[in-house]
């Protein structure tokens, strides 16, 4: 496997370790998909989780831009799925350092981890496993904003969209593989296949 791995490869990887599965897949917002990621369960591997992070730390250093801000450049990700790729991209391309931003509950922001402060001006990839409806990475990005600091990036493993998911132009996004979109529509790829319903 190359550097920087094919997407073909990268999703073989992913269903090797049982991260990516094929199906019928109801999500709680109403959408549908005949796959399933589940990101956390190749990173179970020390390998898988180098291979990934190293991987996904090439796309963001052949941005001229972004390589010549690598000694000062931070990396924030959403706990808990985002913090095992924001660690590895955070090694492989020897950043700064890394943030992470949780959630209490659910009627509460975004917030950063408890004495975790990020500085004004400060440069800020963001980091994350999967992009589906943006959401996360929107509010994390409102929020580094709001702290006077400049997100220049995102880097994320898998992209799966789903219908309204910002593009964040006229920032660089990066990613290992790309899978069809999430759908409102029910249409079934398994129909001898039962409807699995995805709790997270």
């Amino acid at each position: 496997m190359e550097i920087i791995p094919t997407q073909e490869e990268v999703l073989a990887l992913l269903r090797e370790t049982g991260a990516l599965r094929e199906g019928n897949f109801v999500y709680p917002n109403g959408l549908y998909s005949n796959q399933y990621l589940q990101i956390p369960l190749a990173f179970r591997s020390f390998q898988h989780a180098k291979t990934l992070g190293v991987a996904l730390s090439r796309k963001v250093r052949a941005n001229p831009e972004l390589r010549a801000m690598i000694p000062r450049l931070s990396v924030v990700a959403p706990a808990t799925g985002g913090l095992p790729v924001a660690f590895g991209v955070c090694e492989a391309l020897r950043a700064k350092q890394v943030y992470w931003a949780e959630r209490m509950n659910d009627s509460e922001p975004m917030r950063l981890r408890q004495f975790l402060n990020i500085e004004p001006g400060e440069k800020v990839l963001l980091v994350d496993d999967i992009l589906r409806t943006g959401a996360k990475l929107t509010e994390i990005k409102n929020m580094v904003e709001a702290a006077g600091a400049e997100v220049v990036g995102l880097a994320i493993i898998v992209s799966q969209m789903a219908p309204g998911c910002p593009d964040f132009a006229p920032l660089p996004v990066y990613s290992l593989a790309s899978l069809e979109p999430l759908t409102f529509a029910q249409e079934l790829k398994y129909p001898d296949q039962a409807v699995e319903k995805i709790w997270i």
